[in-house]
């Protein structure tokens, strides 16, 4: 099922910077938000256990790659935190997301990172020396990722229609890259509106500078929201 909330990546450097943001939305708006490595790093678990007593949905984007059993210890740990949604990397193998997926159960969906939004094709020939196209890379990695059991995978907007048809309908794709109209793209490199993203068949948004950097982030926010369910 389509999440019709836009997800807030929660990108900032303290914890005090989250609670100013939080200001500027009532009390009663549930978010979704985006826990990402510097964030988490910095704060560590109690920003996870009060976002969550504020009663917002928790991605924990934390991106793990290691041996397998690493990563089941891990994930072991972090399926106590009542998260909603946590990532892995494709790239650390099958054996790796299912040991994952294994210990993690049904507490929280997990995703695989297939190519971040930020890396393009000449840098995945060049630094990962792998010689596809982005798209059949990502696809590859869907496919694994399926393989293992999880829920579906982070990808650009761009990949959705090729994964979903090569995994299935109710595979998740998580959007990051979503930039509105006019907007700048920063360091991201396959970006997508909300609207296409919505119309290429994404079930999860995931939305930071724009918002988070926005003169007045609810009305950013909801102008998203709209172009999103629209």
């Amino acid at each position: 099922m389509r999440e019709e909330r836009p997800i807030i990546a929660l990108d900032f450097p303290s914890f005090d910077d989250v609670k100013d943001f939080l200001e500027h939305f009532p009390e009663d708006e549930k978010l979704y938000v985006k826990i990402g490595m510097e964030f988490f790093y910095a704060i560590g678990p109690e920003i996870v256990h009060y976002l969550k007593g504020l009663g917002h949905s928790i991605f924990l984007d934390l991106k793990l790659h290691d041996i397998p059993n690493t990563v089941r210890s891990a994930m072991s740990v972090l399926g106590t935190f009542g998260i909603d949604m946590v990532t892995v990397h494709a790239a650390g193998g099958v054996e790796m997301m299912s040991e994952a997926k294994k210990v993690l159960g049904n507490q929280a969906k997990l995703v695989a990172v297939t190519q971040l939004t930020s890396t393009s094709e000449e840098d995945m020939r060049d630094c990962q020396n792998i010689q596809t196209t982005v798209q059949e890379s990502v696809v590859n990695y869907a496919r694994k990722a399926k393989e293992a059991g999880l829920d579906g995978v982070v990808c650009s907007a761009q990949e959705v229609e090729l994964i979903k048809a090569a995994t299935a309908a109710d595979f998740l794709c998580v959007t990051p890259g979503i930039r509105p109209a006019g907007s700048a793209i920063g360091d991201q490199k396959r970006v997508m509106t909300p609207q296409e993203a919505h119309q290429i068949g994404s079930d999860y948004i995931v939305v930071g500078r724009p918002i988070i950097q926005a003169a007045n982030p609810w009305d950013a926010y909801h102008e998203i929201k709209k172009q999103w369910n629209s």
